[in-house]
């Protein structure tokens, strides 16, 4: 199988590092023209640098704006109109006591891990529907279905992007547009990386170790009993924005190393 995106247009959110560098560099890499964003001119500018040197001669741009809010959506938008590709990526993360979640934590959650989504996708299916041509991944997680503990406000947000990603296929049935979410697990992208590092370091033990570590105590019943790569969550994601994926649609597409317990 050869994937060939020459000629189609991308946008990939919060794709300045990790999953979002990631699959950048992979739809570059399959001929698309892809465009970054980041919160921050000089880290979309960075990114911009970092994929025209690792993929010569690609059509890479990058639009700075913070999509946790409408403005930035509306920026975004006016910057880049129309695209065949639009991959839900950006998002944040972290671990807190649920009984210390704040109204504003919540809401800032779900302002920019599920409205960002909402919001860009609204606008860009609409162009996609009128061409009969698209494809729209929303970054989902393990976690939407193992919810965690310490991060019931993360978990939620997948949850929520899962069920938005089901409906939008439903609202384009009948077209040439498809809509997936994509679930990894953990995954060694810049923050993982680090974390890793760190319990290496305090325990005195090699990285190698500190993963194995990390994965037996906190992802158990993971199958491949290991972090994924980057890479690995990029493959499937550049896969679905394929023409050879044009018959998976309304999917939650599981990347995350057999660690949710079910064959479903």
């Amino acid at each position: 199988m050869k994937i060939d995106l020459s000629g189609k247009s991308a946008i990939v959110t919060g794709s300045t590092a990790g999953i979002g560098l990631g699959i950048a560099q992979g739809l570059a890499n399959a001929g698309a023209s892809v465009t970054v964003t980041g919160r921050t001119q000089g880290r979309v500018d960075d990114a911009v640098a970092t994929l025209r040197h690792a993929v010569p001669g690609a059509s890479i741009d990058g639009v700075a704006a913070d999509l946790g809010t409408a403005e930035g959506c509306q920026a975004l938008i006016a910057a880049k109109p129309a695209c065949d590709i639009l991959i839900n990526n950006v998002g944040i993360f972290g671990p807190e006591n649920f009984f210390d979640i704040t109204d504003e934590t919540w809401q800032q959650f779900f302002d920019v891990n599920v409205m960002s989504a909402v919001r860009l996708s609204r606008h860009y299916a609409q162009g996609m529907k009128q061409r009969n041509w698209g494809r729209i991944q929303f970054l989902s997680s393990e976690s939407a279905l193992n919810i965690p503990a310490d991060m019931v406000h993360y978990g939620m947000t997948k949850s929520a992007v899962q069920s938005i990603s089901r409906g939008l296929a439903k609202a384009l049935s009948g077209t040439n547009v498809t809509v997936n979410s994509v679930l990894p697990g953990p995954t060694k992208s810049e923050g993982v990386g680090k974390m890793i590092a760190d319990i290496a370091k305090q325990k005195g033990i090699s990285e190698a170790e500190a993963e194995e570590t990390f994965v037996q105590e906190n992802r158990p019943s993971s199958i491949i009993q290991r972090v994924a790569s980057v890479e690995e969550v990029a493959n499937l994601s550049v896969y679905l924005a394929s023409q050879q994926a044009s018959a998976t649609t309304g999917a939650a597409m599981r990347v995350e190393g057999g660690i949710v317990d079910t064959m479903a």
